[in-house]
This record gives C-alpha cells, structure tokens and sequence, in this order.
C-alpha cells in the first residue's frame, strides 16, 4: 500500500516538463551555458532546503575545481555496506536540482533512496551541458572511485532525466566495471541519430557528429547492449517525446530483453518529454529489488 508521502508527491510534484517554463534553464529553449572548466556557480544551490544535501567540492583530474550534491541516509554508518545513488540532472541545471523537491522524477528517486538507506550523490557533471563528455566521464568515475575508497559501498546505481537519463548510459556503458545498475528517464541512447541540442553536445563531445563520429558512437549505449547485459535497468520513456525522442532507449530496452537482460521497460505512448512520480518509483524499486535480490544467497547456495 502506497504512503501517505508517495500519494501527496504523486499530486503535487510538477514533472520536469511542467516547470520547464518556471525554471527557464531547464528548458529545451533555453541559451546554452558556456563548458567550462571549472565549477560554474550553482543555478538552483541557494535554494535547496536546509539539511536536504550537503554540497561537496573536489580536485577534479585536471586540477580543476569541481562539485556535487551528497545525502547520507538517516543514522548512517559509514562501515555498514551501503548502495550508492548517482543522480545526474537535465539539460541546463546543475547538481541541486535533485534536491529542490519541485520535480516528481527526482522526488520519486529520493523516496526510495531514503527508504532503502542509500546514499544520493548528484553531481554538476562538469558543466550544465554536459551530456556527458569526457570531462564528465572522468568527474563521475572520480566522484564513485572516491566514494568506495572512504565508505563501504556494495553497489551503484546511475540514474538521471532527460540529459541525466541519457548521461546515465553513456556513463555505464563507458564506465560498465563501477556500475551495477541503471536508472534512465527520458533519455536517448544513440548520439549519432539524436539531433537536438547539437551546439551543446558538440562542444562537450569535442567535434560535431561530422568532425568526430566516433566520440558520438562511443557514448551511445544503443551498440553496446553487451555491457549492461549483467545489470538491472530501467527505462521510463514518452511516445510523444519530441525533446529527447524515445525510439533509441527503446530499442535498446528491448534488445536487452531479447538477450536475457534484466529489464523494465515502462513505455507510455501517450507521454511526452516526463515521467510520473509512480512511474519512475516503479523504475527505482525494479532495479533497487533486482540488486538485492542478486546479493541474498540462493537456497541452492546455503
């Protein structure tokens, strides 16, 4: 049965879609941020609420400096195997956004973080349009690698919307050895046959599709279905999407399906570029159960 909490976010928590037009940096017409280098400062910082996310600078590879968002679980102990929770926000914002509280899909997200004891880490990523390059493939490993060196992790998680959805393949298909599970909301999995938000994208990817074909090939999980295979994923995904169109996660959701990938796929013909509250728990628990599932010892094995 459903808690009183999950019901009142359910009714009340815009999706990413309806407050495009009260956070114009999240929306698709937004002007593109300049990628940088260093950490911008934050768009939405000042206004996450007190106590929901600390924020966490580091040295990046390249000696830059950069940031994130973190949440421990209440009563946390560092010693206690715990799951990590990779969050990565949309296209114009940066690692606060989670944490607002104003966006049903991130909301969904914490809900059962906070449920399950897991640790929520929502990184810049490098830049507020990023879509994952190779800065922020390298922040993102960084941010994990450290993480697991200073607590007990047993499992990670990656998972984020629309840009962050679609962040969130690239990174685990680059990167398949420190993740053990997906979450994509609303995200493309084929760089090379997407075509919004190109000036973007290029200047992160280092080149145009036209200049630099392989970057765009490389980060689009659609041709390596092979590297998730062994990892529970879940797609929430709009039909009528036309800012990040659904057909390549799709197609890549039910590839892995057909060669024995642990799957949901949660596909509304009708939807747009949003996921509901319900839609995206579902998303979260499958995977979350799916891990736990594989950790608890088989009555074969005792």
């Amino acid at each position: 049965m459903r808690s009183v909490s999950a019901f009142l976010h359910s009714l009340a928590a815009p999706t990413l879609l309806s407050t495009a037009l009260a956070f114009p940096l999240f929306s698709p017409f937004s002007p593109f941020s300049a990628f940088t280098n260093a950490a911008t400062p934050s768009v939405f910082a000042d206004e996450v609420p007190e106590g929901a996310a600390a924020r966490v600078e580091f040295v990046a590879f390249d000696g830059t400096s950069q940031r994130y968002f973190e949440r421990l679980p209440e009563n946390f102990d560092p010693n206690r195997p715990t799951t990590l929770l990779i969050a990565l926000h949309g296209h114009g914002s940066d690692g606060a956004q989670i944490f607002l509280g104003k966006y049903a899909e991130f909301n969904a997200l914490l809900d059962v973080a906070a449920k399950r004891g897991t640790i929520v880490v929502s990184p810049d990523y490098r830049d507020r349009t990023s879509w994952m390059g190779p800065s922020a493939e390298q922040d993102v490993a960084q941010i994990i690698e450290e993480q697991q060196d200073k607590r007990n992790i047993k499992s990670v998680v990656i998972s984020g919307a629309s840009m962050g959805g679609s962040s969130a393949l690239t990174f685990a298909v680059r990167r398949p050895n420190l993740i053990d599970g997906v979450i994509s909301i609303n995200g493309t999995a084929n760089h090379l046959e997407y075509e919004n938000f190109q000036d973007a994208i290029s200047t992160s990817f280092g080149g145009s599709k036209a200049e630099v074909p392989l970057e765009y090939k490389n980060r689009s999980a659609e041709y390596f279905p092979e590297r998730l295979i062994d990892k529970p994923s879940a797609f929430t995904l709009g039909g009528r999407d036309e800012i990040v169109p659904p057909d390549s996660a799709k197609r890549l959701a039910e590839t892995l399906q057909k060669i024995g990938g642990d799957v949901l796929l949660l596909y509304r013909p009708e939807g747009g570029h949003s996921t509901s509250y319900d839609d995206v728990r579902a998303a979260a628990d499958f995977v979350f159960d799916a891990l736990e599932k594989a950790e608890t010892p088989s009555n074969d094995a005792k």
